[in-house]
């Protein structure tokens, strides 16, 4: 019999004063670069950061009054913050749906404008996620699954995780069973993803969003209840809360961004 595997509650890892507190790490040790092609975060700079910041605010809220179910008139926002939502697309009547497609843009644009140096980018898939290299004088691609905003958050966190050396393998390099592995395939996979989980957990926690691990093992057939992953990816989130410094770079650079214009702004 499969037990399932009871999982530690992420929603306490980062409190308002949590995220603040990690936000100041984060900008002193962005003033500790030294490298030029790393992007700053700075809100009153940076014109583009400055209008994701607005655009994030609008479609928070109402993707928040969304999910509360409430029936609320959508916000009202004034001519200034209008003028910053006019590459979003929005339907006149927002719609759930309308609100999280335009949620997954945001990222998208905010992504790609942070890491333009970094020759890669973000792009919605209709199918299966996948990392495409860089060919040419086209860019490297990372593809998330089905344009869902979590999926995206996931293969950012990957691409994170990867080094120079995998940044330029199909899929960093990596071989993927298909759910329905073994136990040994199951660990070894536990294994790999404890990291990139953890930093994806601070990305969704950051962007107000509830985290919840993934073991990708819906068909296993044998006991999963001896499993720690979730407690592994749970203590790892701690360590990175803990310990900034640990973060891979270009993780740093987006949970920075992501706290400053969705959780301390």
């Amino acid at each position: 019999m499969i037990s399932p595997t009871v999982s530690p509650d992420f929603s306490n890892l980062l409190s308002t004063i949590d995220a603040k507190n990690l936000l100041h790490r984060l900008n002193e040790l962005q003033s500790q670069k030294t490298n030029p092609t790393e992007h700053s975060i700075n809100l009153e700079e940076d014109a583009s950061l400055k209008k994701l910041s607005l655009q994030w605010q609008y479609l928070a809220n109402n993707y928040l009054i969304h999910s509360a179910k409430e029936i609320i008139e959508p916000i009202k926002v004034c001519e200034f913050i209008q003028n910053s939502l006019t590459d979003l697309n929005l339907q006149n009547e927002l719609s759930f749906e309308s609100i999280e497609r335009a949620l997954t843009d945001w990222l998208i644009d905010l992504f790609n404008h942070l890491f333009i140096s970094k020759q890669v980018i973000l792009v919605r898939s209709t199918g299966e996620p996948e990392y495409f290299p860089a060919q040419s004088n086209q860019p490297a691609r990372i593809e998330f699954a089905h344009g869902f905003f979590a999926s995206a958050l996931h293969e950012i966190s990957h691409f994170c995780m990867a080094g120079e050396r995998r940044r330029q393998l199909p899929d960093f390099g990596y071989w993927y069973a298909p759910d329905g592995r073994s136990a040994a395939q199951q660990q070894a996979f536990e294994r790999v993803e404890v990291k990139p989980q953890a930093i994806e957990c601070l990305f969704t926690l950051a962007c107000g969003r509830p985290f919840q691990v993934s073991q990708d093992n819906l068909f296993a057939d044998f006991d999963t209840s001896g499993s720690t992953f979730a407690q592994d990816v749970y203590q790892q989130v701690q360590t990175y809360i803990t310990k900034p410094d640990t973060l891979p770079s270009d993780a740093k650079t987006l949970l920075q961004a992501l706290l400053t214009i969705c959780a301390v702004s």
